[in-house]
């Protein structure tokens, strides 16, 4: 296509097809509410369906069966849609279903100002549903990376036979950058693996916690069995405590063995530098401004931009945070990644915050001046 002028939402609808999603339903919700018009006009020449549901429920359902049938799903809202996904996405995971689910963020709680922008759903993300599996959530800065995480959520999805979540926001979705996606550099393309035909069906059937099981189809000559209570490897209900312990460590495990992989992320070190900025989401773009700012006034600053937000890069992090005295964190909410890096911090470090969530973006002075860096 070229260079282009287009907005993140079409970026991801467009990376989704390119990753083979051939299924889509959602229901209408500023600011992700054109990812669905998109879908609409993409998907159907294509063979593929897009459906406008009754509502977020119903978005969810349509995916989870359609993603169980063989299809490559995705579906968009916001954080009051999150809030009403939260029971099927626990499904989801107890059926280790592939999905894209894409939340562009906006300033809530509740309805909030649907207009206006923030990143206040990072922990509500990780935490949205019960039982407190690991999920992964990947978090683009630009319009080219939204159009990059999002075929690499799809390759995780079918990778690891999970739920992937794509934070973005309302400046991200609706705003328009020059790009050229023919030359963003892609993964190559993941397809979940199949049960051969003259194979039993168990749908979770693994020998290590951390194997990813094939899958069978929906809608075949064999019986596939789903379940949201818990069960065995083949999906029979079970109150067996050491068979449920069996699951739930299988479940933890193909997540978090594999975060070397998962874990996606840019760095701007400099040599001798004692004070480390870690940003993610669209405060990234202010960060890069400040640091370049810092810089030029004589002081040592170093960066490190998350895009794997879950599960926590932290390996990453802590060889960013050698040799550092002071982390700043800013964040477009009261405060929520920041837990991660205090979490991680060796003694002695100190870890700054930046938050701000009045649906303005922090400015470059904003992280300086309360960076402490100016």
């Amino acid at each position: 296509m070229g260079y282009e002028f287009i907005e993140g939402n079409e970026a991801i609808s467009r990376a989704a097809i390119k990753a083979g999603c051939d299924f889509f339903a959602g229901y209408p919700i500023t600011p992700a509410s054109s990812i669905l018009q998109y879908m609409l006009k993409l998907l159907p020449p294509l063979g593929g369906t897009a459906i406008q549901a009754e509502d977020e429920i119903a978005s969810m359902g349509f995916c989870i069966g359609a993603a169980m049938a063989g299809r490559k799903v995705m579906t968009a809202t916001s954080g009051p849609g999150i809030s009403l996904y939260s029971e099927n996405i626990g499904l989801a995971i107890m059926g280790e279903t592939p999905m894209v689910i894409v939340n562009i963020q906006r300033q809530g709680p509740a309805t909030g100002s649907a207009t206006k922008g923030a990143e206040s759903d990072i922990q509500f993300t990780r935490w949205s549903t019960s039982g407190g599996l690991p999920i992964i959530a990947l978090s683009p800065a630009t319009v080219t990376e939204a159009y990059e995480l999002t075929f690499r959520a799809f390759n995780m999805a079918e990778q690891y036979r999970v739920p992937v979540f794509l934070l973005g926001n309302k400046e991200i979705g609706v705003m328009q950058e020059g790009v050229d996606l023919d030359k963003v550099e892609l993964p190559p393309l993941y397809n979940r693996r199949k049960i051969p035909a003259d194979k039993p069906v168990h749908p979770h059937d693994f020998e290590s916690p951390s194997d990813v099981p094939a899958m069978a189809d929906f809608g075949g000559d064999r019986v596939v069995r789903y379940t949201t209570s818990t069960h065995d490897k083949a999906a029979y209900l079970t109150t067996d405590p050491v068979l449920i312990e069996e699951m739930l460590e299988h479940y933890r495990a193909k997540i978090e063995t594999a975060i070397h992989d998962i874990a996606l992320y840019r760095e701007d070190f400099q040599e001798g530098a004692e004070t480390l900025v870690v940003s993610y989401g669209v405060t990234s773009r202010s960060v890069a401004v400040a640091v370049r700012q810092a810089r030029s006034a004589g002081q040592k600053v170093s960066s490190l931009v998350l895009q794997t937000l879950w599960p926590v890069p932290s390996k990453a992090i802590l060889a960013a945070m050698d040799g550092i005295k002071k982390v700043i964190v800013p964040e477009m909410n009261l405060g929520q990644y920041i837990l991660e890096i205090e979490r991680l911090a060796p003694k002695g470090i100190q870890v700054v915050g930046v938050s701000k969530m009045n649906t303005k973006l922090l400015s470059p002075s904003e992280i300086l001046g309360k960076g402490g860096l100016l």
